[in-house]
């Protein structure tokens, strides 16, 4: 057992820079209710306090396939400008392991009625990983390779900015600005690499009873390629959302929400591969849930659309 153990370690430190180089941050299809994750400038935007729970496994079948799951609360504060929010993500990949606390504020300008621009700053600190029965066997403790890369708390800050109107809205940030490169005698490097996120929506009203909002999600990581997520959704009596969703050269999925209560909303997401990995994956599948407090007292009808 022991010498399976050398292989799995050995096998570890060769899959994660290849895992890790093509993603970077945790993807999500339903990014347009996960928003304070990617830009700290949607803190406090539904003028409630908001509190979700999202989970994601990707590669359903894969052994060591991502799977994600996220905390995050919002809220603004009464009588200010200003918004607060918290984000808790883990990542699991491959035989890494990540965690991310990210604490959030956002200040907002109500340029009039129906427009308003926000801008946020994230800041927090990450952590990487490996498997913790590949790091107890004894031939692993206290290693000065692994010691170098994993297990570090990192400190990092993002900004964003936010501009809506009743109808629409455009979002540009980057969650972490610092990049970080660990090395070592053995030229191995997990390199954290900056992220920029460009996103926007557009509500539109076809009768009392239905909507459709189409969305839409550009990322950029620094040395890997774009990631473009687009989505279309109908928005049935401002309480049930159905659409699709389409990752450029990814995977087509279908997506849905429906507002259990007046607090609590819940969706899912099923996602069909289109790349080589397809014929060894089920899809991916994603669920979430969101309860929204009736405080503070909203002054903006926003709590549907975005």
């Amino acid at each position: 057992m022991k010498n399976y153990k050398h292989i799995y370690v050995f096998l570890a430190l060769c899959i994660i820079p290849i895992l890790s180089y093509s993603q970077q941050l945790p993807q999500f299809t339903q990014y347009m209710y996960n928003t304070i994750s990617i830009n700290p400038a949607y803190a406090g935007s539904r003028e409630r306090l908001n509190v979700a729970f999202l989970n994601r496994n990707q590669w359903l079948g894969v052994n060591g396939a991502p799977v994600t799951q996220t905390l995050t609360t919002d809220t603004s504060i009464p009588n200010t400008n200003l918004g607060i929010g918290l984000s808790i993500i883990h990542d699991k990949l491959g035989y890494e392991r990540t965690s991310y606390i990210y604490s959030d504020v956002s200040y907002s300008i109500s340029l009039n009625k129906d427009y308003r621009l926000s801008f946020g700053f994230k800041f927090g600190v990450s952590k990487y990983g490996i498997d913790p029965d590949l790091l107890m066997d004894p031939s692993a403790i206290g290693d000065q390779y692994l010691d170098k890369i994993f297990n570090k708390w990192k400190p990092n800050f993002g900004a964003g900015i936010y501009y809506r109107s009743k109808d629409w809205y455009i979002s540009f940030s980057s969650p972490r600005i610092l990049s970080y490169t660990n090395s070592t005698s053995l030229e191995y490097n997990a390199i954290e690499r900056v992220s920029y996120y460009f996103s926007g929506g557009y509500m539109l009203g076809l009768n009392p009873q239905l909507a459709f909002k189409p969305t839409f999600l550009i990322k950029y990581t620094n040395g890997a390629p774009v990631s473009v997520d687009l989505t279309g959704n109908f928005l049935i009596n401002e309480k049930l959302m159905l659409g699709l969703a389409y990752r450029v050269g990814d995977a087509i999925g279908g997506l849905m929400s429906l507002d259990l209560t007046e607090s609590l909303k819940f969706g899912y997401a099923y996602e069909f591969n289109t790349t080589a990995i397809n014929p060894y994956t089920s899809g991916s599948h994603e669920v979430f849930l969101i309860y929204q407090f009736d405080y503070p007292r909203s002054k903006c009808d926003c709590q549907n659309k975005f």
